[in-house]
């Protein structure tokens, strides 16, 4: 659902608007919110017509019920006058140690195959060695300006996008994967960016949301690979996603692991060869931002 019409940031000092956009968002009633939440329908109507400011608990219950982001949380707290009790401190920082250190090990694992951590605007923060050595078997990495964005990777005509097989249904599938995975499964002012950009490359269906109908191109595997054309070869790969469990900061909640897979056998061992050709290509990088 695009609902950047109703940004809550255009209505950040008040509260009722902004408890009114969520509960518009999820497709709530006053009365569903107030039967799941266990908070009188009449409290909420007070609160959304401003007639009454709820404490802290009752606002945070609200905002549980509704599956608000934690950084929206923090939004919510501040127009009710209260302080945000959600870190918005930046991924690296200290309290998120623990979680990088696992970030680390986790794509440190996922060699020889490329594995990435992202933010929730598709940013790269994080690679193993592979990821940088792989995509270098295709352009020059070194050549492209940084923050490293992997969507703008993948659409960008100077980028892996004349290697794209398949392209226009990778194309809807990666443009549908930006709604499916936004954070908190709302499209806001950065994702709704983030498509407009990508839907300004040449080539890019513009009926993406529809569904393409029955294809056989890929009808004997489970997914829609992402394939790379190399000396005429295919190479098709797909994607596990990871997300942190029970975050408790906003870092944390909007960090995700991308490990690619070899989606057969013929991709796994020329992946293997692709990589030794190019070896000398790549110093190592393991666990450090994608140059």
């Amino acid at each position: 659902m695009n609902v950047t019409s109703h940004d809550p940031k255009m209505q950040a000092g008040d509260l009722g608007s902004l408890l009114r956009y969520w509960r518009d968002v999820r497709g709530v009633s006053q009365l569903d919110l107030s039967l799941d939440a266990g908070i009188s329908q009449r409290q909420i109507s007070f609160i959304e017509s401003g007639r009454s400011v709820p404490g802290r608990d009752t606002l945070l219950t609200l905002a549980q019920t509704l599956d608000v982001p934690l950084r929206e949380r923090n939004a919510l707290l501040l127009a009710a006058g209260y302080a945000p009790i959600y870190s918005e401190a930046p991924w690296n920082a200290q309290e998120m140690h623990g979680v990088v250190r696992a970030l680390e090990r986790v794509v440190r694992q996922h060699e020889p195959f490329p594995a990435l951590v992202m933010d929730r605007d598709w940013n790269v923060l994080m690679s193993n060695d592979s990821a940088p050595r792989f995509f270098n078997c295709f352009i020059d990495m070194a050549a492209r300006e940084g923050p490293r964005n992997m969507l703008h990777l993948i659409f960008d005509p100077h980028g892996m996008r004349p290697f794209v097989a398949d392209w226009e249904e990778v194309a809807r599938s990666l443009l549908q994967r930006v709604y499916r995975e936004s954070v908190g499964h709302v499209v806001g002012d950065n994702t709704k960016r983030l498509l407009d950009e990508l839907l300004a490359y040449p080539d890019v269906p513009r009926d993406w949301k529809k569904h393409p109908g029955s294809s056989t191109t890929h009808a004997t595997l489970p997914m829609i690979p992402l394939g790379f054309v190399s000396n005429g070869v295919v190479l098709r790969y797909f994607s596990m996603v990871t997300t942190v469990g029970t975050p408790q900061n906003v870092a944390a909640q909007e960090l995700r692991v991308e490990c690619m897979f070899p989606a057969d056998d013929a991709t796994e061992a020329r992946h293997q060869q692709l990589l030794a050709a190019h070896a000398s290509r790549q110093p190592p990088i393991s666990a450090n931002r994608m140059p």
